[in-house]
């Protein structure tokens, strides 16, 4: 159904206290949504869609199993623009409350919205759960018989993959209502803490919100990146309590939501949601894992050397390198840099990326009370993409740029699809975002002019591509770890701790000394909160774009139009379909090695460079 804006890219923290020096930097318009909080509009739109839902139920409920194929495909229309109006107001909502999450106001309204169109929507419970009681020799036969219909098969299939665990119409309904003061309350009470902490820094004059405390981690000098790390981990640990109550209660509601729905294993919704296998989730877990000694473990062992260090702590893990300069890549520059390197791929990425930078559609500075990170929100397909970064100019910040546009474009290009078939399963979404930062690495590399900018720029993409691949599998390990433990009983947050040390240690590698008190490091990763299983994408996405870059490299001629029409495609076909043409298919375990391996060629690079 309707998509609330999702903080989906919160693994970069380049954050810092102010956007002095950086140029003019943008802000969302939010009038293509709503030109108000109060306007008329947004009346119009909530009353429509009551009436909408109630006359959907009327015409619809108890019926499905009566319609031919084109009554079937009224319906589908039907419900897809209703999908459309929920989806357009809560973005409004959504998008508004990010921009400063500690607004009472901008929360009471998000909230407010968010009962209106769950009140509004329990109504259309019954359609998914009568279309998955239909006969499958007579669905198929609709479908066969009508191209039109036929066009919303992806959504049906997918649809109906959750027959096994489908509840009762009755409890469908109650979870659906229930559901505000759910998940949904508890994932509010965790994103209004985090924008509410503030950490004592020794060195700085004022208390320092998250984002800015995390952003010391990059600091180019190490005492104050010490300082930073003890300030962060006495925050958590004097808020662990509430953070492993958050956990315990999203986890135990996920356990009895499966038990009931007799899933099989608490990740198995998410495959399901993202149309992919679990035998090639596993692969890719089984690969990286394999792969931490020749990647991770190899490449802090090097940036030991560069510091100077016989061994690692967690503060230096995303520390400068001595070789590297430091800089501010005003806004101007970000724009052409990316802009750039879209077009020399091909013109029309730049054309669809352009209009984020003239006509409002990025909210680019840092603020009080913003939420943290980046993401990109498709919206309603209606209408256009949004992007939120908290941009102050580091290089870095250009990739997360980079990255969020590639997700626009995407979003662009499969809004072609309609509502219900432009969105993509997580494991393609980051896709076009991790191949725009590819284009653009690629760009930046072919204009360093002397071995340090080299040096600096591959060390920079390694320690990004292990950040997506490496540390992001280790996140996957410890949900599957921490959720298998909850079933098991309550935990403490002391048993969290052990569990979350426990992948930390095996993923970084032996250079690795963790400081007392890292062990609490959990507690601010939101996908843990917002999305359980949702991190195991940005590796997916990864491996992937290292293939199809790879398949550039190789056989460039044409590889544009295929790649285009991939990400026109949307949620309208499965992986392997969306794959064949560039000959690649991720579930052949040998696929995944195949991305590893241009990770592990920037390593042997930078080796080489110490010769």
């Amino acid at each position: 159904m309707f998509r609330l804006p999702a903080l989906t890219d919160l693994r970069r923290f380049d954050i810092n206290a102010s956007g002095k020096g950086l140029g003019n930097l943008p802000e969302w318009d939010l009038s293509d949504l709503y030109p108000s909080e109060d306007c008329v509009e947004i009346t119009r739109d909530f009353d429509w869609l009551d009436s909408a839902c109630a006359a959907f139920a009327s015409a619809y409920e108890g019926k499905l199993a009566a319609l031919d194929g084109s009554g079937l495909l009224a319906c589908i229309r039907d419900y897809e623009a209703i999908d459309i109006t929920a989806g357009r107001l809560m973005s409004y909502a959504g998008l508004r409350y990010y921009q400063m999450t500690t607004d009472s106001s901008r929360a009471k309204f998000m909230a407010d919205a968010q009962d209106r169109v769950t009140v509004a929507t329990t109504p259309l419970v019954f359609f998914s759960l009568e279309l998955n009681r239909l006969d499958d020799a007579a669905m198929e036969s609709m479908l066969s018989a009508n191209d039109e219909l036929n066009r919303y098969r992806p959504v049906i299939e997918r649809m109906r993959a959750m027959r096994p665990h489908q509840l009762s119409d009755e409890l469908e309904k109650f979870l659906h209502d229930q559901s505000t003061v759910g998940a949904a309350a508890w994932n509010r009470l965790f994103d209004e803490t985090m924008a509410s902490l503030s950490f004592e820094v020794p060195g700085e004059e004022d208390p320092l919100p998250l984002e800015s405390t995390l952003n010391l981690l990059t600091d180019p000098s190490r005492d104050r990146r010490e300082a930073a790390a003890h300030a962060l981990a006495a925050v958590f640990q004097a808020n662990i309590r509430l953070f492993a109550r958050v956990h315990n209660t999203l986890a135990k509601e996920k356990e009895i939501s499966d038990r009931w729905r007799k899933m099989p294993t608490p990740q198995h919704g998410r495959h399901l949601s993202n149309h992919v296998e679990p035998e090639v989730v596993q692969a890719l877990r089984d690969a990286v894992v394999a792969a931490y000694p020749r990647l991770s473990h190899r490449y802090y062992a090097l940036k030991a050397k560069w510091l100077g260090l016989d061994e690692l702590q967690v503060w230096d893990r995303n520390a400068p390198l001595p070789m590297e300069t430091t800089r501010l890549v005003t806004w101007s520059e970000a724009q052409e840099t990316v802009l750039s390197a879209y077009a020399e791929f091909d013109p029309r990425m730049a054309e669809l990326a352009r209009p984020f930078f003239t006509d409002g559609w990025i909210d680019a500075g840092v603020k009080p009370g913003k939420a943290p990170g980046a993401f990109a929100h498709p919206t309603v397909t209606t209408v256009h993409p949004y992007v939120m970064l908290n941009y102050l100019g580091k290089p870095r910040d250009v990739m997360t740029l980079a990255h969020e546009l590639g997700h626009g474009v995407h979003q662009r290009l499969a809004a072609g699809q309609g509502e219900l078939l432009s969105s993509t399963p997580l494991t393609l979404a980051e896709t076009a975002s991790v191949f725009g930062e590819m284009l653009t690495f690629q760009r930046l590399l072919s204009k360093a002019t002397t071995t340090a900018e080299r040096k600096t720029l591959l060390a920079g993409k390694v320690e990004d591509m292990i950040n997506t691949v490496v540390r992001q599998i280790a996140f996957y390990d410890f949900e599957c770890k921490l959720h298998a433990a909850r079933r098991e009983g309550e935990l403490t947050p002391d048993d969290i701790n052990l569990l979350w040390m426990s992948v930390q240690a095996e993923s970084l590698g032996p250079v690795f000394n963790f400081m007392e008190g890292y062990e609490t490091f959990w507690s601010y990763v939101p996908h843990f909160v917002h999305s359980p299983f949702y991190v195991y994408a940005y590796a997916f996405g990864d491996g992937l774009v290292n293939a199809l870059y790879a398949a550039y490299r190789d056989a460039p001629e044409g590889f544009q139009d295929k790649y285009f029409a991939m990400l026109s495609a949307g949620g309208s076909m499965h992986h392997k379909e969306l794959l064949a043409p560039f000959g690649l298919d991720a579930s052949d375990p040998a696929f995944w090695d195949k991305g590893l391996s241009m990770i592990s060629g920037f390593i042997d690079e930078l080796e080489a460079m110490e010769d």
